[in-house]
């Protein structure tokens, strides 16, 4: 691994390759095994992700599972042939071994709060709505300078709106979920399987939406780790990027392989 790894306030990852070897991991996707793109749509995995995370999964027992806000569906596409037990959409969906059929936890948002959503592509030009079905992504990161009008029309929104459903804030989105649902829960959850049972979890993560994912890792005796970005510095971050993400994952399954 690259001599820059940031470590300040935070656990040294590498002391957790050291004879760690009754882990579990728990993974975002976008910032932190791949790099973000201008649209959720171009992102490119790097080569030889899929066989890193084949051979961690094998290595562990099973024990590897990725938490992200993408769907299980479209995370798929980007790792295909290979599936990999999953929380989608922030925990609104699961899928608990590669075989199963992804299986949703909350209901889709109502079509008509949709549609005020849509309307804001046109109120703000350069912002793109990504309907998921229990969740919704506000992106921006084309439309520099919104940020605080757009946030004020989501409360407006929503304000109006089921009280289920929260904005939470991302690298350059706005993240429309149902309330109960968050990586944490999801980690909860997917602790509970037989694989994952008796590990120490580890988070990695690059975004707000991972904090709730770190606290779980944690309270159950395991570590959360931050990659950094637009969200968390170097004062707090223990991953200059994704690619040192995939780095440490290297070395982590030469020493439990």
């Amino acid at each position: 691994m690259a001599n820059d790894t940031v470590t300040i306030g935070r656990i040294d990852p590498m002391g957790w390759i050291e004879a760690q070897r009754d882990v579990a991991l728990f993974l975002d996707f976008d910032g932190t095994l791949v790099e973000i793109a201008e649209r959720p749509g171009e992102v490119v995995p790097p080569k030889g992700l899929v066989g890193l995370l084949e051979g961690l999964e094998n290595a562990l027992g099973g024990a590897l599972a990725i938490v992200t806000g993408r769907s299980i569906a479209d995370l798929d596409r980007f790792l295909a042939p290979a599936t990999f037990v999953a929380a989608g959409l922030h925990g609104a969906e699961y899928r608990t071994s590669r075989e199963e059929i992804p299986r949703p936890v909350a209901l889709p948002i109502d079509p008509d709060l949709i549609a005020e959503l849509v309307r804001l592509q046109r109120i703000f030009p350069g912002v793109r709505v990504e309907e998921k079905g229990a969740t919704a992504s506000v992106h921006w990161r084309a439309a520099p300078g919104v940020e605080h009008a757009l946030a004020a029309e989501l409360d407006r929104i929503l304000g109006n709106g089921p009280d289920h459903l929260v904005v939470s804030r991302g690298r350059k989105v706005f993240e429309i979920c149902p309330r109960h649902v968050s990586k944490g829960a999801a980690i909860d959850v997917l602790t509970g399987l037989a694989a994952f049972r008796g590990r120490r979890p580890i988070m990695i993560g690059d975004d707000v939406s991972d904090e709730s994912g770190f606290e779980a890792a944690e309270r159950l005796g395991g570590a959360g780790f931050r990659v950094r970005g637009e969200t968390f510095g170097s004062e707090v971050a223990n991953f200059t990027s994704p690619r040192q993400v995939r780095e440490w994952l290297s070395l982590l399954l030469a020493t439990v392989a």
